[in-house]
């Protein structure tokens, strides 16, 4: 029968530094570890109780902040490899009283995505970012978690023909990258190397969802493709993963001819499910 880890702190462990080939499960224990010794008792409004052997809080106390067993917690900041639920994680965010930025951190070491992230159905952007988009003289446009652009400037209008100018007959236009490459005649007239570009725009957001994969946009929005793209459909079976590059966009343009860009991909601080996109003109 395994032994059940103690759950007395020692000073050994707590003063090991995290080394840099940490497994995930290592660096996520002791950066938990780290903030519960930089908490007090009196900041969480605990009794200062008697002489404590190491700093900070106990893991039973933290444990008992977060409702879970001390057995369970002690096991997260050893570096064992238990199942930490997005939930239980929010929990020791609040009871360690993480920053904005450190609890940003925590769900990335833990591979979650956390719950407190803004709703995926919110379909806004912020007003100052829309302001900056239209500051800008190069092509620039934000898009959302599922690649729909909310904002876009006069230059990525006529730049992007067929899916960010103006639509005709009065009918709004579908604003989704991904629907205008993989379905609209005019994307592939004006991306240059369409299939290798389209390939690599599926691979990218292969990457980009997987942390709302399941969410009914997303999802509802891959099946469609799927049905409507021969293309997607092939490209999106293949699980080809890739980072979002920029790099070289080339364009043959229905009014300019060949044009080349330099393309560069932001996303804006306390909103990383939106990205700003801007495209530097060569030449």
């Amino acid at each position: 029968m395994a032994k059940q880890p103690q759950s007395n702190d020692s000073s050994a462990e707590a003063s090991s530094p995290t080394s840099l080939d940490a497994s995930p499960a290592r660096a996520l224990g002791e950066f938990i570890r780290a903030h519960r010794e930089r908490l007090t008792p009196q900041a969480v409004g605990l009794p200062p109780g008697p002489r404590r052997r190491t700093p900070g809080l106990r893991r039973e106390e933290v444990a008992q902040l977060c409702g879970v067993s001390p057995t369970w917690y002690t096991w997260i900041e050893q570096g064992r490899p238990v199942s930490a639920s997005a939930e239980a994680l929010a929990r020791i965010a609040v009871a360690l009283q993480l920053s904005r930025a450190e609890r940003a951190y925590l769900f990335e070491l833990a591979a979650q995505r956390d719950p407190a992230e803004p709703d995926q159905a919110a379909a806004d952007a912020p007003a100052a970012l829309i302001e900056t988009v239209q500051l800008i003289d190069a092509p620039a446009y934000v898009l959302d978690r599922q690649w729909t652009a909310l904002a876009w400037n006069a230059p990525a209008a006529d730049l992007f023909v067929g899916w960010l100018d103006d639509a005709r007959g009065g009918h709004p236009r579908d604003r989704n990258l991904l629907r205008f490459t993989f379905t609209s005649p005019a994307a592939r007239t004006l991306i240059v190397d369409w299939e290798t570009r389209a390939r690599r725009l599926a691979a990218e957001f292969r990457a980009d969802s997987i942390r709302h994969l399941n969410d009914a946009p997303t999802r509802t929005l891959i099946d469609a493709l799927s049905a409507e793209s021969e293309a997607f459909a092939h490209f999106w079976a293949s699980q080809d993963v890739g980072e979002r590059e920029g790099g070289t966009r080339e364009f043959d343009h229905p009014r300019h001819g060949r044009v080349v860009y330099d393309q560069i991909t932001l996303k804006p601080a306390h909103r990383e499910d939106l990205k700003l996109v801007v495209l530097v003109r060569r030449g």
